[in-house]
């Protein structure tokens, strides 16, 4: 699959330039609703960057901050301090770093469902000053790229909940943005629209665009995302890469799953170890592994797991501890 945009190498492979160019650079942003007793900080102090081509999952709380940081990276709400820059330009003061905005918002609340794909593609990238027979062309070829070509005169309403997700990425790229806002991209999706939405979803980002991903489905995030960002109480309180993330918060237990029960004599040998053994499996820390294996020799061996945590354990146990110190990632703040 191609898209309107210079390809990169794929999502997967290794990046060629460590240092990519910062498309979204956000600054120290804060913002507060109302006056006096009443006043209300919903954004203290939050500095986001992402570069080009980069997926970075911007998640919270309900009532942490995440929209009202968005509105303000967006250019919708002006921040009481801190700054914004989009490929070099402030939002709040140069009408182009607009240009170079795309959104794509919950509920597919950027289509007009009386309206077929094709006309929704053409008004909206009029909006975006893309002249009409540009946007035709380009609208055409993004219903090609994501499988929509035989449905361009169908009314938006007929279409099935992932055809319309698919359709609101493809308006929102129509300008050819460098940064890509998405908002819950496939929740209420089936497994097979969200494949393929998320799919699409590395392609953008394997085509040079920055991404900010907002999403409760933990999953999701931590499959497509390069970097996390957590916000509580409108401050970041971790901010690292995915992998380096959850490897943080992984244990260094393995469980072995034997084909068959573990005889007295070896079970002995290994709870000199260290290690414990439930029925036909051993728990264990990671430094006895060898040794362990050596002892099982020459029983059947099932599976080897390692105590891995995944995304929604990080997120639970940060959201919940009040006290822990903010976690960041300094390649970032370098």
């Amino acid at each position: 699959m191609t898209l309107p945009l210079p390809l990169r190498p794929s999502r997967h492979s290794p990046k060629v330039n460590p240092s990519p160019t910062i498309t979204l650079d956000a600054q120290h942003l804060k913002k507060s609703y109302g006056r006096g007793k009443g006043r209300f900080e919903a954004v203290r102090d939050v500095s986001l960057r992402i570069g080009a081509g980069e997926v970075l999952a911007f998640l919270g709380p309900n009532g942490a901050g995440k929209t009202t940081t968005i509105k303000m990276i967006g250019g919708l709400v002006r921040p009481d301090g801190g700054q914004v820059s989009i490929d070099g330009l402030d939002p709040h003061r140069q009408s182009m770093a607009l240009k170079r905005v795309g959104a794509v918002l919950e509920g597919n609340r950027n289509l007009y469902w009386r309206l077929t794909p094709l006309e929704n593609i053409e008004y909206f990238g009029g909006l975006r000053q893309v002249p009409r027979r540009v946007a035709r062309q380009r609208g055409e070829q993004l219903l090609e790229q994501f499988g929509l070509s035989d449905k361009h005169k169908t009314p938006v309403q007929k279409l099935s909940r992932g055809m319309q997700q698919k359709l609101a990425i493809a308006v929102a790229l129509v300008h050819q943005p460098t940064l890509l806002l998405l908002d819950e991209p496939t929740l209420g999706l089936d497994v097979e629209a969200s494949e393929t939405v998320k799919t699409l979803v590395r392609d953008i980002a394997a085509a040079g665009c920055a991404i900010l991903l907002t999403t409760h489905q933990l999953d999701v995030a931590e499959e497509l995302s390069d970097r996390v960002a957590i916000i509580r109480q409108g401050q970041i309180i971790a901010e690292q890469s995915t992998h380096e993330l959850i490897q943080q918060f992984s244990g260094s237990a393995y469980r072995i799953d034997c084909g068959q029960s573990i005889d007295p004599q070896r079970a002995g040998k290994i709870m000199d170890l260290g290690g414990t053994v439930v029925d036909n499996q051993v728990h264990f820390s990671s430094d006895a592994l060898y040794e362990l294996l050596d002892i099982l020799r020459p029983l059947p061996i099932k599976e080897i797991r390692q105590d891995r945590a995944d995304l929604t354990d990080v997120f639970l146990s940060l959201i919940r501890d009040g006290d822990q110190a903010p976690i960041r990632d300094l390649k970032q703040e370098s």
